[in-house]
């Protein structure tokens, strides 16, 4: 999601929201909740789920993961998907809308059946799971054959991650990975990909843009197809 930055409201960063969400005060989601209504943020949330709605065609059961208070969720549910929020932090799904379902755990051990969902999501979460690679390892495990792969990743190269960058209370500044190749290169391992920039963000303004400085995000598509990979099969684990 571009979400937020979740200290100073208008200061959003997207989503990957997880462990931090956990040791805020209510106060401190009250100001992250209310900077999502801001007039920018909804229209970036709106563009974003656009996105994924135009790129999830033909799925059904949708698994976000790093889903937070659930945003970009809802607004996919309102699309049809049947989805389901995974987040290591209760306080955030706390905040998610009743009926969304959402589940409290780690997308390293995701405890899910083997080839139970159409889609695997990220939006903006990937980079901020400290062991990404067993996360992706397990996103191959739950997604059925043919399933679907996408990552929006926050784009270190792009003129609004770095002005973020220079207020040290962004939520930017908690990123663990910003080697685009290198997370292209462990999710190669697994899905057959295709890669692009997406959403230009300059001050307020957003806009279609895949120029690598001006996009916010750097999307990865994947498609599972029907081999054994990271010794895993559609009956589960090897």
């Amino acid at each position: 999601m571009i979400n937020t930055s979740l200290i100073i409201p208008g200061d959003i960063s997207c989503g990957g929201v997880k462990s931090f969400l956990a040791k805020l005060r209510l106060t401190d989601m009250d100001k992250y909740l209310q900077s999502c209504k801001t007039e920018f943020w909804r229209s970036v949330f709106r563009a974003e789920t656009d996105y994924i709605v135009r790129e999830l065609n033909g799925a059904k059961d949708v698994l976000s993961v790093g889903c937070g208070p659930a945003i970009i969720e809802t607004g996919l549910a309102e699309h049809g998907f049947n989805v389901t929020g995974l987040d290591i932090s209760e306080e955030a799904l706390q905040c998610a809308p009743d009926g969304m379902r959402t589940i409290v755990g780690s997308a390293e051990t995701m405890n899910f059946p083997a080839a139970c969902f159409d889609a695997v999501i990220y939006v903006a979460s990937l980079q901020f799971i400290k062991n990404y690679k067993q996360a992706i390892k397990q996103t191959a495990r739950v997604l059925r054959a043919d399933g679907k792969f996408l990552a929006l990743l926050l784009n270190p190269g792009s003129e609004f991650f770095k002005e973020k960058t220079k207020n040290p209370a962004s939520y930017v500044n908690k990123i663990k990975h910003t080697d685009l190749k290198e997370i292209e290169k462990t999710i190669a391992e697994y899905f057959a990909v295709n890669t692009e920039y997406f959403l230009g963000i300059k001050e307020q303004r957003i806009f279609e843009n895949q120029r690598p400085n001006l996009a916010s995000l750097y999307v990865i598509k994947g498609k599972k197809n029907g081999n054994t990979r990271g010794g895993f099969s559609a009956a589960g684990v090897l």
